[in-house]
């Protein structure tokens, strides 16, 4: 019935790496592993989203600004607008959407 996962903790810095944890009607959320210096190339999301940084440091891009981004910040961003990211560091972040 219950079980512990290390999806997160298991997941390598090697380039782009994006793992669904969880999904269902209401919510879904994704693991992302970014390898330091690699991009999360453009795109959109299809509902609002809050990314969560687990450990490391990202740059996100959105609207023309950047925002630096590191372990236990969040940020709050509108479905179907255009961003991406970068990582200054191996860097793992959630996705909640």
């Amino acid at each position: 019935m219950y079980t512990v996962n290390s999806t997160i903790a298991l997941q390598a810095f090697e380039g782009l790496k994006v793992e669904k944890i969880s999904s269902n009607s209401q919510v879904e959320i994704l693991s992302i592993s970014l390898e330091k210096n690699k991009i999360f190339p453009e795109h959109t999301s299809p509902r609002d989203a809050t990314l969560i940084v687990l450990e490391g440091e990202i740059l996100f891009y959105i609207n023309g600004s950047e925002y630096l981004l590191f372990g236990q910040h969040h940020f709050q961003f509108e479905k179907e607008v255009t961003h991406s990211v970068k990582a200054n560091e191996n860097s793992k972040f959630l996705i909640v959407r």
